[in-house]
């Protein structure tokens, strides 16, 4: 049976001329514009010529050379936190974040932001050749913003940081940033040290003083990476942003090298910092300020057989009639002014147990100077 329908008992057939009238005029027109381009251009285009590069210009050469020799010590840390289903009761893990980190020796220790894994019951560390590897904790100080991982990685796989120094460091110099941003691995950003000795405060309250002051782009996901001089030695590790829009506002923040390089080997070897026993108890601030005493930090209580007890520094103590009878004021140590407790403990931190310091106390209006 045919498939065509059939009209009045006939089936109709395709009139092949008529199509060809319908088609002509539109194929006639398009052959007429494209011969009018043709002459317009002068005859038909060929794709442009690629002209050769050249050589680089010697900023360029630095940031590639800065890149290629850092870059593989710099991996991506993401973090996941056990959750619990509202219906099932199950426990599973979901993610938390993500930040950046640096290779610290070719052990597998790795050194981050404490805030990058504050929280997280697990974390997994990528590496330059995109391997990715489960991490422990070694240890952390939520003072300063650092915690160091490790992963059993093989060594071949483990290139460790160049480390520099943040003592000679000036503002103007060029420095590059090499992170995480958004989850976008191993981005480079350039910039300059805008400042120094910035201040910021930690996740525990604490102040992290001479903090380096940058414009190279740093946004969520860099904190915990490296901060590099045109050297490609570590300066700094990036920690957080000023900005109203949580986006890069051109001043970003890092801890210097020197402060990680003296706390990361201990939390390596330790897990902990272990601050030196001192002995005292400083008056609340707002204390110190109803008794209207002079700056410095006073001492309210002393430890029985602690260094600042076998020194011989007083306490302010009540009288029997309800009297405050005036103890000592530090008003220095080690020659550096102190007037909060936290510029005393930050002092005392860069001090191990058994060494001497010397203390400068207010005491009954003149300064006396002390060993302990």
């Amino acid at each position: 049976m045919s498939s065509h329908r059939k009209i009045n008992g006939a089936t109709p057939q395709l009139d092949f001329a008529y199509a060809m009238n319908i088609f002509r005029i539109p194929l006639l027109l398009a052959l007429i514009c494209v011969a009018a381009m043709h002459q317009l251009c002068g005859g038909w285009v060929a794709s442009a010529l690629a002209q050769p590069r050249g050589a680089f210009a010697d900023d360029e050469k630095s940031n590639i050379a800065v890149f290629r020799s850092s870059s593989p010590s710099v991996v991506n840390i993401t973090t996941v936190t056990n959750e619990r289903n509202l219906f099932s009761l199950d426990v599973f893990e979901g993610p938390q974040g993500t930040g950046s980190g640096f290779i610290w020796d070719e052990r597998g220790h790795v050194v981050t932001n404490f805030h990058v894994i504050q929280g997280a019951s697990a974390a997994r560390v990528i590496l330059f050749d995109q391997s990715e590897w489960q991490a422990t904790l070694v240890g952390a100080y939520a003072d300063r913003d650092l915690a160091v991982l490790r992963i059993q990685a093989p060594r071949d796989k483990l290139k460790a940081i160049m480390i520099g120094t943040s003592r000679d460091l000036v503002a103007g110099q060029r420095v590059y940033a090499i992170g995480n941003p958004f989850g976008l691995d191993q981005t480079l950003t350039v910039g300059i040290i805008s400042a120094l000795n910035r201040e910021i405060q930690s996740v525990t309250r604490r102040t992290i003083r001479g903090v380096i002051q940058t414009d190279a782009a740093i946004n969520s996901g860099n904190s915990g990476g490296p901060l590099l001089d045109s050297a490609g030695r570590l300066i700094g590790v990036n920690i957080a942003i000023y900005s109203p829009s949580g986006a890069s506002a051109g001043i970003g923040l890092a801890i210097l090298v020197d402060e990680v390089n003296r706390l990361a080997p201990t939390l390596i070897h330790d897990g902990k910092i272990t601050r030196p026993a001192f002995g005292i108890r400083p008056a609340l601030p707002q204390v110190h300020a109803a008794l209207r005493l002079p700056k410095g930090l006073a001492v309210v209580g002393v430890v029985p057989r602690s260094p600042a007890d076998i020194t011989g520094i007083k306490p302010f103590l009540r009288g029997p009639r309800g009297e405050i009878i005036a103890g000592d004021i530090i008003t220095a140590m080690q020659g550096k002014p102190v007037a909060t407790l936290d510029e005393f403990l930050d002092v005392i931190e860069r001090h191990q147990a058994g060494d001497t310091i010397t203390v400068t106390v207010l005491r009954a209006g003149a300064a006396v100077e002390l060993s302990v």
